[in-house]
């Protein structure tokens, strides 16, 4: 009886070390096997994401942080507001510098001292998305007309790369502005603007933002990237699945399910119906992100009751 049992554990390794070499050598033959099924390597359905956790607040030493995992992708978000002087062209605004990092801890492909070629790409993009969204009104960070305003530096790290990058980072940022404090200013005899601390708020003087220790976000965006193959549509694609297929669109939405970018980085070219099927999946996709987003929102306001 032991002697059948040990058989069957060797040759169930045995055959596990099939499959797994079958994959390796063969992965486009053995992603279409499960396709065949309806079914994904990791067990998903094609329409479906992998599981999403947001946590706010994560570093303690910045403004607003939050950490989310996307699957097994990761990343951490930071902001830090630093006081300084509107732009001329723009005196009653303040301003946002986006930033996406990816140490080599992140990726065996990414190498020490070489940054990796997708890190300004997403930086450029995540920028622009932030920015044409609405969901930022710069006025906001402006503390004194042509004197003194907020300038954001959002810092964006990948933690572990494993696929749908820019719809973390998205995430991750969206997050972070959602937890953001504004910290307390004042204007000195000198005139001089300077934040107040936890102590300092004690003394009295005059605030300049008592009533804007936190943003408004309007049209707040979420995105949803998809991996096309053939006749299948695959929501949120792992690093080896985007290793496999070439054709991928990632389909970025506001509050209102309006389309606020479409983006399609070469491969075949995707039919009408293909890109409508993607818009419909981000819109599931973007409800979930709210839900996922005001559920992290509430547990941190319980916390911090407590």
């Amino acid at each position: 009886m032991a002697a059948e049992t040990e058989a069957t554990a060797v040759g169930g390794l045995a055959g596990e070390m099939e499959v797994e070499a079958y994959r390796r050598l063969f992965p486009l033959a053995f992603l279409e096997r499960h396709l065949r099924e309806s079914v994904r390597p990791d067990a998903r359905r094609p329409a479906e994401a992998r599981p999403t956790t947001v946590a706010l607040g994560a570093v303690s030493s910045a403004h607003g942080s939050a950490l989310i995992r996307l699957g097994d992708t990761a990343m951490l978000a930071s902001i830090k507001l630093e006081l300084t002087s509107p732009p001329s062209e723009a005196p009653d605004e303040g301003s946002v510098v986006v930033e996406f990092h990816m140490p080599p801890i992140c990726s065996p492909l990414v190498r020490p001292g070489r940054p990796a070629e997708v890190a300004p790409v997403i930086t450029k993009v995540l920028e622009d998305i932030l920015m044409s969204s609405g969901m930022l009104n710069l006025k906001e960070l402006c503390l004194i007309n042509e004197k003194a305003c907020w300038l954001a530096y959002l810092d964006v790290y990948c933690l572990n790369a494993d696929g749908s990058l820019f719809d973390a980072a998205l995430i991750s940022a969206v997050a972070a502005f959602t937890h953001l404090q504004i910290p307390l200013v004042s204007v000195g005899d000198d005139g001089r603007v300077f934040t107040v601390g936890r102590t300092e708020g004690k003394i009295k003087c005059e605030f300049v933002n008592r009533e804007k220790r936190k943003l408004k976000l309007n049209n707040i965006p979420f995105s949803l990237t998809c991996a096309l193959h053939k006749d299948s549509v695959l929501a949120d694609p792992t690093a080896e699945e985007e290793s496999i297929i070439e054709t991928s669109v990632t389909i970025v939405l506001d509050s209102s399910d309006h389309i606020v970018s479409i983006q399609k980085p070469g491969g075949a070219v995707a039919s009408m119906a293909t890109i409508k099927e993607c818009i419909s999946l981000a819109k599931d996709r973007r409800r979930k992100l709210r839900e996922i987003l005001m559920d992290s929102v509430e547990a941190m306001e319980v916390d911090q009751t407590d």
